[in-house]
């Protein structure tokens, strides 16, 4: 069944009847090596004209990857954690750089990965760290600077652009996949509508607009109404208010 995408539709109107523009961006998460699901992303990601943060898992991150990368400029690699080696306790929510570790450990492990990925994939890499399942200690924030890097992502509205001197915060929006069912996506329509309130939000100024609009996605579990979904969904805000956004160090 066709998804319902008029709700979406008209508030696209409305940002193009303001004016507006929308800084769009797009992280797909738990890249380690090449695979059939990575050419398919790249693939995708160049027919849309919009390029990729590939959150790369440092530890296992494998040499044919950076080949790839390098073959494919569309994706733009940044720092997925270390592990991605959940340390919370039982019966809390996963987390490798929660508050469950010391910071000493956090620190070394983050500016660890980073080190790895640099030595892989050299002036391409963008130092934006990307904590795995989206949590980071907040007391971390404030040393990931002088670690080397000089943005953090997680998922859902920034509360301030910059957490921490010399680091910027841009975070995702918008997740198609259903984690705790089916793995698959998502009810359509509650997508949809999610992201024409989002957009809503933005446009009457309860929203900070001048954070890019985040897609999060995971190349590796996709099912082909993952893929679908995404692409349709970027063609629609592609072809409105929104403009391809990439991440420049510059920016912190």
């Amino acid at each position: 069944m066709t998804p319902d995408w008029s709700g979406l539709d008209r508030e696209l109107e409305h940002w193009q009847e303001a004016g507006l523009t929308l800084p769009l961006w797009w992280r797909d998460d738990d890249a380690m090596s090449q695979s059939a699901e990575l050419d398919r992303l790249a693939d995708l990601s160049a027919a849309l004209d919009l390029p990729v943060h590939l959150a790369v898992i440092p530890q296992g991150v494998t040499p044919d990857l950076a080949r790839f990368v390098a073959d494919h400029p569309q994706l733009i690699p940044v720092a997925h954690g270390w592990a991605h080696q959940n340390h919370a306790p039982a019966g809390e929510k996963k987390a490798e750089f929660g508050s469950h570790r010391p910071l000493d450990e956090l620190l070394d492990d983050a500016e660890r990965g980073l080190t790895r990925l640099r030595k892989l994939f050299g002036a391409s890499l963008r130092p934006m760290f990307v904590p795995p399942w989206n949590r980071v200690s907040p007391e971390m924030l404030t040393w990931l600077a002088g670690a080397g890097f000089t943005a953090v992502s997680t998922f859902g509205p920034r509360s301030s652009a910059k957490p921490a001197s010399g680091l910027l915060r841009v975070n995702t929006h918008l997740d198609p996949i259903d984690w705790k069912g089916s793995r698959s996506l998502l009810p359509p329509e509650r997508l949809i509508a999610q992201a024409a309130r989002q957009l809503r939000e933005r446009r009457l100024g309860d929203a900070d607009n001048t954070e890019p609009y985040g897609l999060l996605t995971h190349h590796l579990v996709h099912d082909e109404k993952v893929w679908e979904f995404t692409a349709a969904l970027a063609r629609r805000l592609l072809a409105g208010p929104a403009e391809a956004w990439i991440y420049d160090e510059r920016m912190s």
